[in-house]
């Protein structure tokens, strides 16, 4: 059997037939990982890298545009996963990554979900403003007030955390502070856009007792540092990285399967 590996950014190829001697379980976990995933694993980036990236990005694409792909890479992702848990309640923050989240529910009500919105602090910024308008064009509803934990337990099936993005900085605010904790306390399963809200962007948890602890993560361009310490369900989104980029920043960004825009780790 012949095969190609990456090894030091070169492919080679090897005959693992006979090469037993040669590399001994270092080519079975070799063959482990091309069989399973067949690509290395990206790289995780420090939030000043993270920040740095968008940046470069906002000057090709305008953050209009990456809200909206990187908005539908989460909707794919969560249909991916959760195809029956059709009753959402996006929590949406005061930011991009707010942003990324009002795109996200637009895309799962045409997937079919009835997503719900709480946006307690909206900007006073054209580009919000109309996300909100695209949304309550689709007759999404909007909360005026956070639902109590017995009801996330028993009206939805699925909580998505669009918060706080990477470029967040402890200590949480004490507005968000108290939806944080309900979202911890409810059994109802929360999937966090980029970042699990409240988490370091490198360090993961400030509290490694109490914090938010999402049964799924989407990172977007690719995981940041704090990904690390997350153990749940993980996927990459957001299929817009130029080769380029992927090769200046050292991304080492996996495959996209087909024409999907998201893809598990």
């Amino acid at each position: 059997m012949r095969s190609a590996i990456c090894v030091f950014g070169k492919i080679s190829t090897f005959n693992f037939a006979n090469s037993n001697q040669i590399f001994g379980h270092s080519q079975r976990v070799w063959q482990t990982r091309l069989i399973h995933s067949g690509n290395m694993q990206p790289r995780y980036l420090k939030q000043a890298e993270a920040i740095k990236l968008d940046e470069e990005l906002f000057n090709y694409f305008g953050v209009e545009q990456l809200m909206e792909l990187a908005g539908l890479s989460c909707a794919s992702a969560i249909a991916e996963e959760y195809p029956e848990s059709k009753n959402v309640l996006v929590v949406v923050g005061p930011g991009n990554n707010g942003g990324d989240g009002l795109v996200c529910a637009r895309h799962l009500k045409m997937f079919g979900y009835l997503p719900e919105i709480f946006y307690p602090k909206r900007p006073a910024k054209i580009l919000y403003e109309n996300l909100t308008k695209q949304c309550e064009l689709f007759e999404i509803p909007f909360l005026s007030s956070f639902p109590a934990q017995e009801e996330l337990n028993t009206k939805y099936s699925l909580i998505v955390d669009a918060l706080f993005g990477f470029s967040f900085k402890p200590p949480i605010r004490q507005e968000f502070s108290e939806i944080i904790n309900t979202m911890i306390q409810t059994s109802t399963p929360c999937c966090s856009i980029d970042i699990p809200s409240g988490w370091d962007v490198e360090n993961g948890p400030v509290d490694p007792t109490n914090h938010l602890n999402p049964a799924m993560l989407i990172s977007l361009s690719a995981p940041k540092l704090c990904a690390s310490f997350f153990r749940g369900i993980h996927y990459l989104g957001g299929r817009f990285i130029a080769p380029a980029l992927a090769t200046k920043y050292e991304l080492n960004l996996p495959n996209y399967p087909s024409t999907q825009n998201c893809v598990r780790l």
